[in-house]
């Protein structure tokens, strides 16, 4: 991010951990979430917190997976260069 200008408006530290309420309330305050496990990109329509949004924001500790981006009412949960690009520039 730094090398396309873009700055954080919120960091937060590895060590507070973000779980499935947090989850759930970035799904219900998002107009869409986008999660990429690997080379899987998976797109849900946010406003909702159902069981299988929020189950695939979630890693396998129970955990908000990282990085996890919310840029205005969109959320982007794993990293994906290609969703990065298309998203962030």
């Amino acid at each position: 991010m730094d090398a396309n200008g873009i700055e954080a408006g919120e960091i937060i530290p590895a060590s507070r951990k973000l779980g499935k309420k947090d989850a759930a309330a970035m799904a219900k305050a998002a107009s869409k979430v986008y999660v990429a496990k690997g080379k899987k990109l998976d797109e849900f329509k946010g406003g909702k917190a159902d069981a299988k949004t929020v189950a695939a924001m979630l890693g396998p500790t129970g955990n908000l997976r990282a990085p996890c981006i919310r840029v205005g009412k969109i959320v982007l949960v794993g990293f994906s260069e290609e969703l990065f690009t298309d998203i962030l520039l």
